[in-house]
């Protein structure tokens, strides 16, 4: 902590009565002296009252802190933060403090506003070093923590929760096995199979909103990305980029077919292939005539539709 000699800025509050809170402040300066740290506190805490100069509320922050009173010296800290040119030293004393709480964005507002003032203050860039660091370390471990309790949210069987038996049965024919696989399919697509009506989706709606999650949100920002980024990964493993890029008119389907992509959005040979064949056969009025088409024209390129192993994530 910075014991504010030198102290190089005072700051005039709401002077009720400076001559009493200088002699106040002389008090409690003749009891730091003598040793007697809650006499002094006791003295600047009148001071205070009398006239809330800078260096009185800072001498009287600093000795609060001493004494164990970090709430009390926070406040008085963040008082004389929020001034129009805030004590070097008032900053100085409040990032520490709020390195010790582990309020590593607030510590590096409070350094920031030092350097801002003097860019070459040795001090204040050698603990930015040390905040920025501790910052980066404790995001690095929520992330982590975060990213753990998501995959295990997502790794949670269906059948884990309290759905209806037609319910159940519709997305185990989908082969949606996890709450991860749930996320990954719209309200449109759920609509598109066969045997699944409103009654079933709005059922599933309520499950996922009781948890503060929805259809599709698996098909939104990085998540889906690196799961995508994966698939066509090993797609790449079996044709080039331009046959996965070629659009699904290339493959000259029947009406039958080319309507039951587009309800499911799919518009390349890559997207094709990245979907199972109970994925297309939920889809309504698509039949096996109709699967062998798609699987023959997608064997011509060398591929085929995507096999959902047990326990794989989709």
């Amino acid at each position: 902590m910075v014991s504010g000699s030198g102290l190089d800025t005072v700051i005039g509050g709401s002077t009720r009565d400076p001559e009493q809170a200088a002699r106040l402040a002389e008090q409690a300066r003749a009891c730091e002296a003598a040793g007697d740290r809650q006499g002094a506190i006791d003295a600047y805490r009148r001071a205070v009252q009398c006239d809330d100069a800078a260096e009185i509320v800072f001498r009287l922050a600093f000795l609060l802190d001493l004494s164990g009173e970090e709430d009390e010296a926070v406040q008085l800290y963040e008082e004389l933060a929020a001034r129009e040119t805030p004590p070097i030293n008032a900053l100085l004393n409040l990032a520490v403090l709020y390195e010790d709480r582990s309020q590593w964005v607030r510590a590096e507002k409070c350094l920031r506003q030092v350097l801002e003032t003097d860019p070459s203050h040795p001090r204040a860039r050698l603990f930015m070093k040390d905040v920025l660091a501790s910052k980066d370390m404790l995001y690095d471990e929520e992330f982590d923590r975060d990213r753990l309790r998501r995959d295990a949210l997502l790794d949670t069987p269906v059948t884990d929760f309290e759905l209806s038996v037609r319910a159940r049965n519709c997305l185990k024919k989908m082969q949606i096995r996890t709450l991860g696989d749930l996320l990954k399919i719209t309200e449109a697509e759920l609509l598109s199979y066969k045997n699944f009506g409103e009654t079933s989706l709005t059922e599933i709606k309520e499950m996922l909103t009781a948890r503060g999650l929805r259809l599709g949100q698996g098909l939104e920002g990085g998540a889906y990305s690196r799961v995508r980024k994966d698939i066509i990964d090993q797609l790449r493993g079996k044709a080039s980029d331009a046959v996965l890029n070629k659009p699904i008119s290339a493959l000259d389907l029947s009406v039958r077919a080319r309507k039951a992509l587009q309800l499911l959005n799919i518009s390349t040979v890559g997207e094709l292939a990245a979907r199972t064949e109970a994925e297309l056969m939920g889809v309504k009025n698509f039949g096996t005539t109709s699967l062998d088409e798609i699987n023959k024209k997608l064997g011509d390129l060398g591929l085929g539709l995507r096999a959902l192993e047990a326990g794989e994530e989709f």
